[in-house]
């Protein structure tokens, strides 16, 4: 079960999505003050930068695409500098405006100031969790040597920068319990430093390890070293910018220097294999999960530890399907896919007789989408998705159903970790007004028991979550979560957020979110709903919103939008939009496509140019659901949507506030910088067009609290102030 947790995490890290801590602060909206306020669409246009405009034309397939803004891709030039500054200065003095924004941040911070903790995982022994006093701006990894002993501080990410923005990435135990691997990343950088501490005396061995990338760590049996992948060190200065290619994956002897570490596997034949390394609990293979750009197909390779010479063997490589290891009973491995199964099942393959006709379905699919499987007490734990919301079963292993896990309700359990004989796990539950609660549960018994709660100024009772279902354009039956204030008026008068995803096979389930807290405070209303390119019903809905059927994506959300407005529930001039890095490109689209339907938008480290995002860091993974420019059938497809190039002069645009940051190396900030100068060249409206550029900030992995509370504090003074929103906070 340890190993198939590593696995779905390292997965998780190339998708460009979304930390989950992200969608958590993100997924967030609106604040109330003390004051009315009034729309700045009527007021007179800001005086924006006037930036250079270039003369770069390129030709595609024999289409000429301008990109006049193609400067601004070099962040660290002097000219995107001052233009950046320049932005900042008329945002913040917008923003400056705004009454009630200092009494937003307040509640903001006030409502964030809670305790919480982490899924207890357990190695060697001891117990190790994150902790949160409330307003740290990283959590601190504890240690303790029994589940009820007083925890010790492991590991305090705020001591390492002054300003919170270095963040523990990773980290991984060893088997005995007594040392840590751990990884570091600067201002939200994805590249990662890897340390190695003695758990016993909390000091740091010699041992580093740079320039990491997209990877954990996994240790041997015998404690003595551990794998881990990274690319070669960029060259020129280009780091935050230049393409990543040639995963290769590495074993650090403890007490040896880097450039002594030996390589265990590299594809120089192909620069776009990715590896993750993942020693098996009985320590008796090193599992090699390989992907291939953000497919959620796969590749596994295996090596013998036992044998010191032995080769990597190519188990499964047609990359035909998804195959997560989940654990193995000698020779018997069992893995979580989805071959020939959309919605997930759970084979066994005996790498003895490794041909096809020899496997075995253990759990077969099912009308839910399997989204998670470990074993625990010697029993597979099986998370499913049921409409978007959480089922957990239990199955003997021979496949045999026992149980269900009773859950508190609807909503997302995570966790589950452990090793085949643990009598004991841990899960975390958490729904849209309830924070994440931790939960150790009993396999044998079949019960959950709190382990930690956390205590938020803030009474759920007065709220409700429903699940409606509306159809797209196309006719297709769409999911949606609606959270608001009990009693709530349908007058089409409601302050409502939408927000969503839409891709990569990532499901949006419900979670807890501070600033949602304060939206719903307000009387506003919260709404999710779960387009297709995502994974809540299995890889037929994720296929259904990629390449040439992206639209159905950006058709889903429109519809939403469409659906909350005829039933009531908001109006146009009330109804602001929201996404973040995928769910950017998603609001850019919309936003571009029907600028008459929302009230306000707030597209975040977007992908707004669909022509050249494949060009910087990793965004050449992301054509498994995009497509390429270098296609000229893609081509097609992606020109018609590009928000970027969907821009055009004359048009009344929604307010809108981009967000990006100067770190930001998944989707680099040129993406936002060309659509922010492009939009307000072409704005023919008095709706303000803003962008916000944080600085030692990423993608979204590892801000400090600080940072989020600033972002998000300004992002909803700028929704509340132009949909003419009514603010009061107690």
């Amino acid at each position: 079960m340890r190993l198939a947790r590593q696995a779905n995490m390292l997965i998780s890290l190339f998708l460009p999505l979304l930390f989950i801590f992200v969608l958590a602060f993100r997924a967030a909206g609106q604040n109330s003050s003390s004051s009315s306020s009034s729309s700045s669409s009527s007021s007179s246009p800001l005086p924006y930068p006037k930036p250079r405009r270039g003369d770069q034309v390129d030709d595609y397939h024999g289409v000429k695409v301008a990109d006049p803004y193609r400067w601004l891709e070099d962040t660290d030039s002097a000219e995107t500098r001052a233009w950046v500054e320049a932005e900042n200065k008329v945002t913040f003095g917008y923003l400056d405006q705004i009454p009630y924004r200092p009494a937003i941040r307040e509640r903001l911070t006030k409502l964030w100031n809670y305790e919480r903790f982490g899924v207890p995982e357990q190695d060697g022994g001891r117990y190790f969790y994150d902790h949160n006093s409330g307003l740290q701006n990283q959590s601190v990894l504890l240690v303790a040597e029994s589940l009820g002993a007083e925890p010790r501080v492991l590991l305090d990410p705020n001591t390492l920068s002054a300003d919170g923005t270095m963040a523990l990435s990773g980290h991984a135990i060893s088997d005995d319990g007594k040392l840590m691997a751990y990884g570091i990343a600067a201002s939200g950088s994805d590249w990662n430093e890897w340390h190695v501490r003695d758990i016993d005396s909390g000091k740091d061995l010699p041992d580093v390890i740079h320039w990491v990338k997209f990877s954990g760590a996994s240790w041997t049996k015998d404690d003595k070293g551990f794998f881990y992948s990274r690319y070669d060190e960029p060259k020129g200065g280009a780091s935050l910018r230049d393409a990543n290619y040639f995963h290769k994956l590495y074993y650090h002897r403890l007490g040896t220097q880097q450039a002594e570490d030996k390589l265990i596997y590299e594809r120089p034949d192909n620069k776009e294999l990715g590896f993750n390394g993942s020693v098996t609990d009985d320590g008796h293979y090193l599992i090699i999960h390989v992907w291939q750009g953000t497919s959620p197909k796969s590749r596994i390779y295996y090596k013998d530890l036992t044998q010191p010479d032995a080769q990597v063997v190519r188990l499964l490589d047609d990359f035909d399907a998804s195959y997560n290891f989940i654990d193995n009973d000698g020779p018997v491995f069992w893995f979580h896919t989805d071959l020939d199964a959309p919605r997930g099942r759970v084979l066994a393959i005996d790498i003895r007789h490794p041909e096809r006709g020899n496997w075995k379905t253990v759990i077969p699919q099912g009308a839910d989408k399997l989204e998670s499987v470990g074993v625990v007490n010697n029993s597979f734990l099986a998370g499913y998705l049921k409409d978007a919301r959480t089922e957990v079963r239990v199955y003997e292993l021979n496949g045999k159903f026992l149980r269900n896990v009773d859950l508190p309700g609807i909503g997302t359990a995570a966790g589950f970790g452990g090793k085949r004989t643990d009598k004991e796990t841990f899960y975390a539950f958490t729904s849209f007004v309830s924070p994440a609660t931790v939960y150790r549960y009993d396999p044998v018994a079949g019960k959950s028991a709190i382990f930690r709660e956390p205590k938020v100024d803030f009474d759920p009772s007065l709220y409700e979550t429903k699940q409606v279902f509306y159809n797209s354009k196309d006719g297709t039956r769409v999911p949606m979560f609606l959270t608001y204030k009990k009693g709530l008026k349908l007058d089409g008068q409601n302050p409502t957020l939408l927000y969503a995803y839409g891709g990569f096979d990532i499901s949006l389930t419900p979670f807890f979110s501070v600033p949602n807290l304060v939206w719903l405070e307000m009387g506003g209303v919260y709404a999710q709903p779960n387009l297709r390119g995502g994974g809540e019903y299995g890889e037929d809905w994720h296929l259904a919103g990629t390449k040439l059927h992206k639209q159905n994506v950006f058709d889903d959300f429109i519809a939403a939008a469409e659906w909350l407005i005829a039933n009531q529930y908001t109006s146009t001039p009330k109804l602001a939009v929201s996404g973040r890095s995928n769910g950017g490109l998603l609001i850019g689209a919309c936003e571009t496509q029907r600028p008459d339907l929302f009230g306000a938008t707030l597209p975040g480290v977007g992908v707004m140019d669909m022509l050249r995002f494949h060009k910087f860091t990793i965004g050449w993974a992301w054509t498994s659901d995009y497509g390429s420019s270098d296609n000229p059938e893609e081509f097609k497809a992606l020109y018609a949507y590009s928000p970027l190039h969907h821009l055009k002069a004359g048009t009344k645009y929604p307010p809108t506030f981009i967000v990006t940051a100067d770190h930001d190396d998944r989707v680099v900030p040129g993406h936002s910088f060309k659509f922010a100068a492009t939009m307000q060249a072409d704005q023919a409206g008095a709706a303000p067009v803003l962008i916000r550029v944080e600085t030692k900030a990423g993608h979204g992995g590892g801000k400090p609290i600080s940072k989020q509370i600033d972002e998000v504090g300004d992002e909803w003074s700028f929704v509340a102030w132009n949909l003419g929103m009514k603010v009061g906070l107690r």
